[in-house]
C-alpha cells in the first residue's frame, strides 16, 4: 500500500518535472517574437497585433508540448490582461478627454498662445520650446512634427540656420511634451505595461524629463548665439495662428477642463472620475463658447474631433481624439499581454527571470537591465509601443520582488524606450521625421538632447538610488504617494 502511494508520488513528481522548461525552451517565444517583430514590423510593416498573436501561439504550442492544458494557459492570458484593465480603462477616457478638448477650444487656445511665444534670435531654444508646449496639449509627437515642425524647418531656412539642430529641437520639444502628456498615448501604455498609475507616472517622470529638457533647453540657448537673428516672416505660422484665431473662441474659462484634471491628479483623487468630469465641463463650454450642438461634443468623444477650418496644417494638428482613436493602442497591448499571459502559465518567463536576477539583484543592476532591454526592443522592432510593453511586462515581476514602485518601471522603459525610438533610422519615426524634416536620424541626433540625456539621468538615478521609489502598495493602478 505504502509503495503504491510512493509509486504515485514519483509519476506526480515526473509530471511535475515535465512541466519545469529549461533555459534554452525558455527563450524560444522571446527569440521567435524578436525575428517576427523585427523582420515583419520593422522590414515588411505587418501589423504588431498580428505579429504577438503568432507569437502567442507558438508559445502555446510549447506550453502543450510542456504538457499545459489549454485552461491553464487561459487563465494566465486573463489574468494578465486583468491586472491591466485598470490602466486600459484609463486610455479610453483619455480618448474622450481629447475629443471634447479640442471640441471646447481648450488645445486649440494653448497651441494659439504658444505659437505666440516665438522669438526670432532664440530660434532653437524657441523651437523646441513651443513644440513641447504643442505636445503636451495636444499629446501627440507626430503632428507636432508634422505640423509646427515643418513650419519651423522653413523658418530655419529663411533665417540660414542649419538644419540638424533645428530638427533635433523640434523632436526634442515634440517627444518632450508627448512623454509628459496625459492626452499621449505613450505613457498611456507605459502604465499598462508597468502596472502604475497614469499621474503618478508622469509626476515621477519629471524627475528625469525636466532637467534633460533643461539641459537641452540650455545648450539651445548658447548654440545659438553663432545664429544671426532677424525678422521671422514664415507664412505657415501666421496661417496656422490666424486660422484657429477664426475658427475657435478663445476665453480664460476654457482653461477649466485642464484645472480639474491637474486638481484630480496632484489631491490624489481618483483617475477616472476626475477625466470623465474634466470631459464633461469641456463638453459644456463646447457648447457655450464653440456653440458646439451636443451631437457634435459626443461625437468628437467617441470618434474624435475632425476639423474643417479649410487649412490642412491646422485640420492635420487637430482633428484627433475620441474613443475610438485607442483601439489600435489597445489591441496591441491585448495580444501582447496575452502572449506575456501565456509566458508566465507555463512558467517559460519564470526561468528567464530566474536568470535575469541572478544579474538584476541591485538596483543598479534593475535599472541597467530595463535600460539595456528596453533600448534593445527599440532597436529591433523600432516601435515604440513594443520597447515599453515587451520589456515593462518581462520586468514587472523584478520590480515587484525588489519592493520597487512600479512607477520605476514605467518611467524608465518610457524614456529609454519609446523617445529613444524617433533617434533610431529605420525606426517609424526615424522614416516619419526624416520624410517631413527633410533631416536623417544620424544628423539631428546629436541635437535631440532631451531624448538620449534623460536615459543617461535614469542610470545615474539606478547607481545612487536617488528617486527610486519603494512599492507602498499592491494595486499601483490606484493613485500613490
Amino acid at each position: 500500500m505504502r509503495k503504491g502511494r510512493e509509486m504515485n508520488k514519483n509519476v506526480e513528481n515526473e509530471k511535475q518535472k515535465s512541466k519545469e522548461p529549461r533555459l534554452g525552451i525558455a527563450l524560444i517565444p522571446m527569440i521567435a517574437m524578436g525575428l517576427l517583430l523585427g523582420v515583419g514590423y520593422g522590414i515588411y510593416q505587418i501589423k504588431p497585433q498580428v505579429l504577438l498573436v503568432v507569437a502567442a501561439f507558438i508559445t502555446g504550442i510549447l506550453g502543450f508540448i510542456l504538457r499545459f492544458k489549454w485552461k491553464e494557459m487561459e487563465r494566465g492570458i486573463v489574468d494578465s490582461i486583468h491586472q491591466a484593465m485598470p490602466a486600459i480603462l484609463i486610455m479610453l477616457c483619455v480618448g474622450i478627454l481629447i475629443g471634447s478638448w479640442i471640441a471646447s477650444g481648450t488645445i486649440p487656445m494653448v497651441i494659439y498662445y504658444g505659437l505666440k511665444l516665438i522669438s526670432p534670435r532664440y530660434f532653437l531654444l524657441t523651437a523646441c520650446f513651443v513644440c513641447s508646449i504643442t505636445s503636451l496639449a495636444t499629446g501627440t509627437s507626430w503632428g507636432t512634427i508634422g505640423t509646427l515642425g515643418v513650419a519651423f524647418i522653413g523658418i530655419a531656412l529663411g533665417l540660414r540656420i542649419p538644419l540638424a539642430p533645428a530638427a533635433g529641437a523640434i523632436v526634442a520639444g515634440a517627444y518632450f511634451g508627448d512623454k509628459m502628456s496625459p492626452l499621449s498615448d505613450i505613457p498611456n501604455l507605459a502604465v499598462v505595461a508597468a502596472g502604475s498609475n497614469l499621474f503618478d507616472h508622469i509626476k515621477h517622470m519629471m524627475w528625469s524629463g525636466v532637467p534633460a529638457w533643461i539641459i537641452g533647453l540650455l545648450i539651445y540657448f548658447f548654440a545659438g548665439f553663432k545664429y544671426k537673428g532677424g525678422e521671422v516672416e514664415n507664412e505657415t505660422m501666421a496661417l496656422i495662428t490666424r486660422t484657429l484665431k477664426n475658427n475657435f473662441r478663445f476665453n480664460l474659462l476654457l482653461l477649466l477642463p485642464m484645472v480639474v484634471v491637474f486638481y484630480f491628479a496632484f489631491t490624489k483623487k481618483p483617475t477616472i472620475p476626475g477625466m470623465l468630469l474634466s470631459s464633461f465641463v469641456a463638453g459644456i463650454l463646447a457648447i457655450i463658447f464653440q456653440k458646439a450642438s451636443v451631437s457634435a461634443v459626443a461625437t468628437a468623444m467617441n470618434t474624435g474631433y475632425q476639423a474643417q477650418t479649410g487649412v490642412p496644417q491646422v485640420d492635420q494638428l487637430i482633428s484627433r481624439g475620441g474613443m475610438m482613436s485607442m483601439m489600435e493602442t489597445q489591441l496591441v497591448a491585448f495580444t501582447a499581454f496575452s502572449f506575456g499571459g501565456i509566458m508566465q502559465a507555463t512558467g517559460l518567463l519564470a526561468v528567464i527571470l530566474d536568470r535575469v536576477m541572478k544579474f538584476a539583484n541591485k538596483v543598479w543592476s534593475i535599472v541597467l537591465t530595463t535600460v539595456g532591454s528596453s533600448i534593445i526592443t527599440a532597436l529591433i522592432t523600432g516601435s515604440s509601443y513594443l520597447s515599453m510593453i515587451i520589456p515593462g511586462d518581462l520586468l514587472s515581476p523584478v520590480y515587484k520582488k525588489k519592493g520597487l514602485a512600479a512607477k520605476n518601471l514605467s518611467r524608465i522603459i518610457e524614456e529609454s524606450g519609446a523617445i529613444i525610438v524617433p533617434l533610431i533610422p529605420w525606426s517609424m519615426a526615424g522614416v516619419y521625421i526624416k520624410g517631413t524634416l527633410g533631416v536623417s536620424a544620424f544628423s539631428y541626433l546629436p541635437w535631440a538632447v532631451m531624448n538620449y540625456t534623460a536615459v543617461v539621468i535614469l542610470i545615474i538615478f539606478g547607481f545612487t538610488k536617488f528617486t527610486m521609489a519603494p512599492k507602498i502598495r499592491d494595486d499601483e493602478t490606484q493613485i500613490g504617494s
